[in-house]
């Protein structure tokens, strides 16, 4: 099973945030990750967030993978959204550039 700080590597190397706008990935007790669109960096502080992404960690890699599709887990409720929609609904293109 890949690691939160592997996947904050990951997601750092291939800049995926949400331009403009803060998103916190929060995996419950295996960690979270703040994407920081204003200062264009991927790390795991704790800051304030436009939304805040409740998603288990496995979940959040299948769809990074393409193996589950961002509103189809939220209908699951296997993604949950605190915070500003418009924002989490950006949040696609930032799993296409885990693949990209």
């Amino acid at each position: 099973m890949v690691s939160v700080n592997e996947v904050t590597q990951i997601m750092a190397e291939k800049g995926a945030y949400v331009p403009g706008k803060r998103v916190k990935l929060d995996f419950g007790e295996e960690g979270q990750i703040m994407l920081d669109g204003i200062e264009q960096i991927v790390n795991n502080e704790e800051r304030e967030a436009d939304a805040t992404i409740k998603v288990a960690l496995a979940d959040f890699i299948a769809m990074s993978q393409g193996k589950l599709n961002g509103a189809v887990a939220f209908m699951q409720g296997k993604l949950k959204v605190q915070g500003d929609m418009g924002v989490a609904m950006q949040f696609q293109s930032v799993t296409a550039k885990m693949r990209g």
